[in-house]
């Protein structure tokens, strides 16, 4: 006979929700990126091939081209490492400083995302041009007898797109060194490490996370900038994402989506010896420990 305990848990059973598997819960994402990234990637590759690997061929035996992916290359090193250089004592401070302070500091990092890059760029212009704010002032004051080369130049691209780029690394280092346990500077100090061993030997290793983060993060977007290095640059210093505006505007297609995909196998390359120079860190401080 069926007592009442086993009917009840037969109806709770036959009325629940049945459970989907795991993976559906991913299928949404994996919709997306296929639809948006991976579909675009496979025909940008497709239209690429249209004439097979000559079309390959000749960008890299391009003596031009290769110039344009060595300026794009350069530019891109030297924006990462100035930025990391100015970013990381800025946001070392922001841990030192009180809370009201911090927020100041904060806030300073996040108001150049309320005006766009275009008109930051306009603007870096207004300042570097032979006619603008910086040469004139510098000429008023006798410090020049006549205008600096600042604009239509690297150094002014390098400035561009250093403004632009350096909120993006503050924002992971300030992270990274947020997250740092204060227990690990204090047992220092009760070692008897002095404020440079404290910050060389704890607290610089312990934000290298951080340091890697945000000097992939502005190395990569770096080789794809466009706006700033067209009108703070000039065709001496050309850097890739011109190149490809000329390209589709002046030939075609085809060779703008080799180049495109060569940036693309670049940057791929750069992010996997980025986490293989990770992953060795990793390894050579867990043997140590």
């Amino acid at each position: 006979m069926m007592t009442q305990g086993t009917a009840s848990a037969r109806e709770r059973t036959r009325f629940a929700p049945r459970r989907l598997p795991g993976w559906t819960l991913v299928l949404p994402g994996v919709l997306f990126l296929a639809v948006f990234f991976i579909v675009p990637l496979a025909l940008m590759l497709a239209n690429s091939l249209k004439d097979g690997v000559v079309t390959y061929a000749e960008v890299f035996t391009s003596p031009s081209h290769m110039k344009v992916f060595g300026n794009t290359l350069k530019t891109a090193v030297i924006t990462t490492v100035v930025c990391l250089a100015s970013a990381y004592p800025y946001a070392y401070v922001m841990q030192r400083v009180g809370a009201r302070l911090r927020l100041l500091l904060t806030a300073l990092v996040l108001m150049p995302f309320w005006v766009s890059v275009l008109t930051r760029s306009f603007a870096w212009v207004g300042l570097l041009q032979d006619t603008g704010v910086i040469n004139q002032t510098l000429m008023d004051w006798g410090v020049t007898d006549a205008p600096l080369p600042l604009i239509r130049t690297e150094l002014g691209v390098l400035i561009g797109m250093v403004h632009v780029l350096l909120p993006f690394t503050v924002i992971p280092l300030m992270n990274a060194m947020g997250n740092i346990d204060g227990s690990y500077l204090r047992a220092a100090v009760s070692l008897g490490a002095n404020p440079w061993q404290r910050f060389f030997k704890v607290f610089l290793p312990l934000s290298v996370p951080g340091v890697l983060a945000g000097g992939v993060l502005v190395f990569v977007m770096s080789l794809g900038f466009y706006i700033t290095p067209a009108l703070l640059g000039s065709p001496d210093n050309m850097m890739v994402g011109e190149l490809l505006i000329q390209e589709v505007q002046k030939i075609g297609t085809v060779r703008a989506s080799a180049i495109g995909m060569i940036l693309l196998g670049g940057t791929l390359v750069s992010l996997a010896l980025v986490a293989a120079v990770q992953q060795i860190t990793t390894t050579t401080k867990e043997k140590r420990k």
